[in-house]
């Protein structure tokens, strides 16, 4: 499964993708910054996905809003939090 992560802090995505590797999953990882090129990364991250996690915490209005966009464009499963750590994907992964 490829599962894509939007918002959160840089330094957890290498402790996330290492999560995710050793379920046999694939996780890309977007900061949630719209600005730039920032909403169109989001766009292709999100389509690609199986799963799309939503961290609203510390994300802005518009990168939670185009990712959400974009999931509902492709009909993919959303899951919103406010906080998303390795504890959280292993949970996560766990419920399948």
């Amino acid at each position: 499964m490829r599962i894509a992560v939007i918002g959160g802090h840089d330094r957890s995505e290498v402790a996330l993708g290492a999560v995710a590797r050793e379920s046999g999953h694939e996780l890309e990882f977007h900061p949630g910054h719209v600005g730039g090129r920032g909403a169109n990364e989001i766009r292709r991250i999100v389509a690609r996905a199986d799963l799309v996690v939503v961290v609203t915490d510390v994300n802005s209005h518009g990168a939670v809003n185009v990712a959400r966009g974009e999931a509902r464009k492709h009909h993919h499963r959303v899951v919103y939090t406010k906080r998303f750590g390795t504890h959280q994907l292993e949970r996560l992964l766990m419920a399948g």
